[in-house]
């Protein structure tokens, strides 16, 4: 590491102003910061000594989301080894079913370790597309502007993968990423500027744009010849009088997230410790996270009492929307986004509750579409500006009256 950074230190004035590598500064100072730390000092008062910058923000938030990264893999390749024993198959097709034999691994769903290899083997090339994509874009846009290239885009790559179904195209991927990248970050001016989640605005680009791979019950579990439904789709189909007759797994195997669903959104458990992470750290809001539960849960025990003979998930009971669906994960890493919530306690609060109270809404009224965490959130980013600005106002009147 030390002739790494002296190789740097070396070639850093090529990269200076003055020198005539200027225009690919950006490209190395993200190279130089991120395997040795930033290098920017303050040279004049004041001074403002904090260990929380962004680059540290952006990985906590990267070590939070481990857990559902893990949760991913593991799940997936158990989903898909649970279809094969069904098929009565061992190995799957293909080039997964060729690196499984490489190892000498049996595709069952009771080994821990070909649940987590075979999963792999479908989050990581999606990730690593992503990854590709999006970041050239984002090199792209920071060098024409001659901006700094932030960790930032380390957690959308992370985000938009896991909100995805294992067996999604990958060009549908860098499609879909590009589109989140370019317009919902870049055409506002990059990180810091975005009004919504761009991650998020890349997973609802592709759900409208191509339905058929995004939606379904051919999309969850990565083996031809099989089909499995989310729980929201069991239960949408359901009898109204028995929402739960169509489940073969329990709340706890929901909450464990051990059923069908896209790939890291499935377990509370891997979400809850992502959350304790950035609650220790005060990096998310913890206000957003109660606001948003609470919101969620009212609406849902409203609507349980207005009991109905054609809506099964009007029927279904109040605790088990937040192990369901995509509710968890949104609530801790997509609806406590800094950039695009409120930054007023009481904005937090009202923010959190529209959010949750429109999730269920849309979840439960909507018979098309028995999901609405995605588009719950991003409705709030539109609206976030109008939470705080009452807020803000009556601050301001309570100053002039205080002062004037």
């Amino acid at each position: 590491m030390k002739l790494l950074n002296t190789l740097l230190q070396k070639t850093a004035p090529l990269f200076n102003k003055g020198g005539r590598l200027v225009r690919w500064y950006p490209a190395f100072d993200a190279v130089d910061s991120f395997l040795m730390g930033s290098r920017h000092t303050t040279g004049s008062a004041p001074h403002v000594r904090d260990a929380m910058d962004l680059k540290r923000i952006m990985i906590l938030v990267v070590i939070a989301l481990l857990p559902c990264v893990f949760m991913a893999m593991w799940n997936t390749g158990y989903q898909a080894n649970l279809a094969l024993q069904a098929l009565g198959l061992t190995s799957p097709a293909g080039w997964r079913g060729a690196v499984m034999a490489s190892l000498n691994l049996a595709c069952t769903p009771d080994n821990f370790l070909a649940n987590l290899i075979h999963g792999s083997l479908y989050f990581l090339p999606i990730y690593l597309m992503t990854l590709t994509a999006g970041g050239i874009w984002e090199m792209i846009f920071n060098l024409i502007r001659g901006h700094e290239i932030s960790e930032a885009f380390l957690v959308t790559s992370l985000l938009f993968p896991l909100t995805l179904p294992p067996t999604v195209p990958l060009w549908q991927v860098a499609l879909g990423i590009s589109f989140g990248v370019i317009f919902a970050k870049e055409v506002f001016g990059g990180v810091g500027r975005n009004f919504m989640n761009p991650a998020l605005v890349s997973r609802a680009f592709l759900f409208f744009a191509y339905p058929g791979n995004m939606s379904g019950d051919t999309v969850w579990v990565g083996v031809d010849g099989l089909s499995s439904a989310t729980a929201l789709a069991k239960i949408a189909a359901a009898p109204a009088d028995a929402p739960l007759s169509g489940l073969n797994f329990s709340w706890a195997d929901a909450f464990l997230g051990t059923i069908p669903g896209s790939m890291g959104e499935t377990s509370v458990v891997a979400c809850l410790l992502g959350a304790t992470l950035l609650l220790v750290c005060g990096i998310a809001s913890w206000r957003i996270m109660a606001s948003m539960l609470l919101g969620g849960l009212s609406l849902a025990l409203l609507l349980q009492f207005t009991a109905s003979s054609g809506n099964t998930l009007i029927n279904l009971p109040f605790y088990w929307h937040p192990v369901l669906g995509g509710f968890a994960f949104g609530l801790i890493f997509m609806a406590t986004d800094p950039v695009t919530a409120p930054h007023t306690n009481i904005g937090r609060w009202c923010y959190g509750f529209f959010i949750g109270a429109l999730a269920i809404l849309i979840r439960v009224i909507n018979p098309a579409y028995p999901e609405g965490v995605m588009l719950a959130i991003l409705l709030g980013n539109v609206f976030s500006p109008l939470f705080d600005y009452p807020v803000i106002q009556a601050n301001i009147r309570q100053r002039r009256l205080r002062h004037g």
